[in-house]
């Protein structure tokens, strides 16, 4: 890739999330939809018809071999994150992997290993870090415009019909509330708190032992985070960040927010920021930064904090006795 060339993408995994990914991919200027993959050949073949890609490949691994593709998006379900990120970046290529970046700690450190083995940007999707919204109020935060955080409140909820709800209650996909959506508002608490030194843990499960609803408290030196993740219950899906004096809500869906709220001196100022597209344009902004810029992680979602993220993901998932193996 020359650096004034448009970076080819591949897609591999063609389901909800890559529909609404690669539309947002044709909204920018310096980037193209070069090669999708599925199983299914007759899926691939729609979907690069839907969005105007040219190349289509039945084998994952196909995919991973074209030595004209800059960058692969992998959106498959939880339990081929780790392989299919590792494979490509054996590959050469650099890597977008959705998020929970992988179902264990131990295979999140071996995918930002091979990263760093064959000099390739590795990135998990957290699009929400990127999003106009949360980048202004992490600066303004930051800033100290609420003073000391001592609470964050989010919550990642909805609805599921079993009949209907596909791989959120296949427990072989990776399943569940905790890795589909828990690591939303767990992501929100870390950014504006780190790491917490406790997380107390209780879930409602399945009877086929994945989390159907997660509420999880996390305990800091001087600060509290209480969130919760469901997928057998309704939510208006507002954040708090509250200070020793103001608050923030972000406004609803908040992990796209299209604005946000400062509370303080009794006075209420509302700030509107629509996203470009659905809003995963950020996070595909960034990763062409860094690839052009020669860096194998991102500055403001680093790998390390992929694997902090991780890491309290796999206390909680031992605290709940969810286990994928």
């Amino acid at each position: 890739m020359k650096n004034n060339n448009k970076i080819k993408w591949g897609v591999i995994g063609l389901g909800n999330i890559a529909n609404q990914f690669a539309a947002d991919l044709l909204l920018l200027n310096d980037a193209t939809l070069f090669a999708v993959a599925s199983r299914n050949r007759d899926n691939a073949i729609d979907f690069a018809e839907k969005y105007n890609c040219p190349k289509v490949y039945d084998s994952y691994e196909a995919l991973c071999k074209d030595d004209e593709i800059d960058i692969i998006y992998i959106a498959t379900p939880h339990n081929s994150h780790a392989e299919l990120s590792i494979k490509a970046l054996e590959n050469g290529k650099h890597v977008l992997c959705e998020k929970p970046i992988a179902l264990s700690y131990k295979d999140a450190i071996r995918m930002t290993e091979a990263s760093v083995k064959y000099n390739k940007f590795f990135m998990e999707a957290f699009w929400t870090r990127f999003i106009p919204s949360v980048q202004e109020v992490l600066t303004k935060v930051n800033e100290g415009i609420i003073g000391d955080i001592k609470s964050v409140n989010a919550d990642f909820a909805f609805y599921a019909d079993e009949k209907n709800g596909g791989r959120l209650f296949d427990k072989d996909l990776g399943g569940g509330a905790l890795f589909d959506i828990g690591v939303y508002p767990l992501f929100l608490a870390y950014i504006f708190l780190g790491i917490p030194k406790e997380i107390i843990a209780k879930s409602i499960l399945h009877k086929n032992g994945i989390d159907l609803q997660t509420s999880m408290i996390l305990q800091y030196e001087n600060a509290q985070a209480v969130l919760q993740a469901s997928i057998i219950s309704e939510s208006d899906m507002k954040a708090t960040i509250s200070g020793t004096e103001g608050y923030i809500k972000l406004n609803s869906p908040w992990f796209v927010a299209d604005g946000y709220s400062v509370f303080r001196d009794q006075k209420e100022t509302n700030y509107s920021l629509p996203n470009l597209g659905k809003g995963y344009t950020y996070e595909i902004l960034e990763c062409h930064h860094c690839i052009r810029n020669s860096q194998i992680e991102s500055e403001f979602w680093s790998q390390q904090n992929s694997l902090d993220l991780s890491k309290m993901v796999e206390d909680i998932k031992k605290q709940i006795g969810l286990s994928f193996s």
